[in-house]
């Protein structure tokens, strides 16, 4: 496993590092505990560092899991969660709202208040069952409240000891740039994968020239692009990808057509789909992680043998040559 330096941080962290979102069963259509724990495992023992995740996946759940998953490994691992959104509590702005059949509706706030921010770091230290978090990420920029604020939160817990780094998650180029003044950030965590990109405009340059870290979610584009979904394709109650625009039939047919030419250089290598995508997001200029998740054991070990895959310039240039045929139909179209 390769490891790199987390910006300006102490940390480094393994160039693939386990996202636990799935793990919380929120927005996946449930899970199934004892095989996340083992998907943890696996990737511990592949050499995986890091483990990602939130307070609000499975509102508490997630961190649960990873906590029983890490307990007697705490050493072999860096554990890094999000705060920020918040289940619990109406203080803040209103984001969404989410219902499912195992937990009803619940209405998710942005709130990123210093007493808040204590208190949930407090939670997130029960749940993950440690006296201290890696990376503690502000989950999404809540514009209810002064980023000096949360900020002065940040920096006050780095000093008690309760975080060794400070994050940002879904922030701008200019609200990442604003914070730093504030409090010296370790990584911002985008969205990016092949059919998601816009980071490329602002986000990565800026974190590149302010040696900045970028720890990158849904590579895979929410499994889209594993070439394992068909147009015709019927999510689980309570599985958001049914409501993602990259979902819909004519963008899983576009998609497909796109792997299917790029599917040569994964062979190459003799990997999967899935493990080409990976290499291609972790060879990125600017990207230093890559946040994969996996529903069990098996999973994690076929995600993890995407880090030995190293694509040559030339391979580089033809997945690039057909990435840019490559158009999605936006929502509502």
């Amino acid at each position: 496993m390769e490891y790199r330096q987390l910006g300006n941080s102490d940390l480094k962290v393994s160039s693939v590092i386990f996202g636990a979102w799935a793990v919380g069963g929120w927005m996946w259509g449930g899970s199934e505990e004892s095989a996340s724990i083992e998907a943890i495992h696996a990737a511990i023992d592949g050499g995986v560092s890091s483990i990602d995740t939130a307070a609000v996946y499975g509102y508490g759940r997630s961190e649960e899991i990873v906590g029983k998953a890490v307990k007697g490994k705490r050493d072999k691992v860096q554990l890094l969660t999000k705060y920020g959104l918040r289940w619990d509590s109406t203080e803040g702005q209103h984001f969404f709202d989410w219902e499912d059949e195992e937990d009803g509706l619940k209405k998710i706030y942005r709130n990123a208040r210093k007493a808040s921010i204590i208190k949930e770091c407090e939670n997130s230290l029960r749940r993950l069952q440690t006296d201290y978090i890696d990376l503690y990420q502000c989950h999404w920029r809540d514009p209810s409240t002064p980023l000096e604020e949360t900020m002065e939160a940040m920096t006050q817990l780095i000093k008690e000891g309760k975080i060794k780094a400070a994050g940002v998650s879904n922030f701008t180029r200019e609200e990442i740039k604003e914070a730093n003044k504030l409090c010296p950030i370790a990584s911002d965590q985008p969205p990016y994968s092949m059919v998601l990109r816009d980071i490329e405009k602002d986000v990565l340059p800026y974190c590149r020239e302010n040696n900045i870290g970028v720890i990158v979610y849904s590579p895979l584009q929410r499994g889209l692009l594993t070439g394992k979904f068909k147009p015709d394709v019927k999510f689980k109650d309570g599985d958001h990808r049914a409501k993602q625009p990259q979902f819909t039939p004519e963008n899983i047919k576009r998609t497909n057509e796109f792997l299917d030419k790029i599917m040569p250089i994964a062979e190459n290598h003799k990997a999967t789909l899935g493990q080409l995508v990976i290499a291609w997001t972790i060879a990125q200029p600017g990207v230093t992680a890559a946040l994969v998740g996996a529903r069990d054991a098996e999973q994690t070990r076929e995600n993890i043998k995407a880090q030995d895959i190293k694509l040559s310039a030339d391979e580089m240039a033809e997945i690039h040559k057909h990435l840019d045929h490559l158009s999605l139909t936006p929502a509502g179209r």
